[in-house]
């Protein structure tokens, strides 16, 4: 008897240390959190899942998929908006889209030359609002600058400049744009430009990124150093799945492009 008395006192202690040991792994509770409550804090537990789902990834060897991070916007909303930071994300792809149609296309038409920028005395304007374009022939644009005659030689150069390979002739008020053969060089060139293009529309995603990032950074002594790493696991998640978006369009184009 009192054998097994003395094996049984050593049990209340190590009950303690194992009860320490298994709340030392779960993230502590904000200051002023109802954690305690039975019925717990949404929040806490949000992180707590989280965390657990994210635990695997360090786990895992290469090759593996990695844990995807999910954070619900309304839990995280005092600390940064992400659906703010996705629309961002977002609109760079719109512009990147929106590039490679009017910009980059094997035929040339009137159309491409709308949103053309002359830069002016008076400031940036749309080509199409300073002069009338017409497609006066498959092989010739012509461009009206009668209504802004000012304009003629900075519209002239505004095509040059656009990248689309036009060379522009000045003709009083009147712009000749021939359209070049599609040649082979014409469509690689075309290809150049889009992979350009794609890359600086990564730059601007990377901005957006870093922005959303540094945001998250400034509650580093406000919340659980957890959070902040979570949110920078998501905002990275959704820089990751717009550049492969990105890559995606680039491939689609340079497919249409090359033939």
């Amino acid at each position: 008897m009192a054998l097994a008395l003395r094996c049984l006192r050593p049990l209340p202690s190590l009950l303690h240390r194992s009860s320490l040991a298994m709340t030392r792994g779960l993230p502590r509770a904000p200051s002023g959190c109802p954690a305690l409550l039975l019925e717990g804090c949404r929040q806490c537990v949000q992180q707590m899942l989280l965390s657990r789902q994210l635990a695997t990834k360090k786990a895992k060897g290469k090759g593996q998929s990695q844990a995807k991070v999910n954070i619900s916007a309304a839990l995280v909303e005092d600390i940064i908006n992400l659906e703010e930071t996705n629309e961002d994300m977002q609109a760079v792809i719109e512009a990147l889209k929106e590039d490679f149609s009017r910009n980059l296309n094997v035929r040339t038409s009137p159309g491409a030359l709308d949103h053309i920028t002359v830069v002016t005395k008076d400031g940036k304007f749309p080509l199409n609002q300073l002069g009338q374009i017409s497609q006066k022939s498959p092989q010739l644009m012509i461009v009206n600058m009668t209504s802004f005659p000012e304009s003629t030689a900075a519209a002239a150069k505004a095509i040059r400049d656009s990248g689309m390979n036009l060379n522009p002739e000045v003709d009083g008020t009147m712009i000749r744009v021939p359209v070049p053969k599609v040649t082979r060089e014409h469509r690689e060139s075309l290809a150049k430009l889009a992979k350009q293009s794609t890359n600086k529309s990564k730059e601007a995603l990377r901005k957006v990124r870093s922005k959303s990032i540094s945001q998250v950074k400034k509650f580093k002594s406000k919340v659980s150093e957890d959070t902040i790493w979570l949110l920078e696991k998501q905002i990275q998640q959704m820089a990751d799945e717009a550049a492969t978006e990105m890559d995606k369009l680039l491939a689609a184009k340079t497919k249409e492009l090359l033939g």
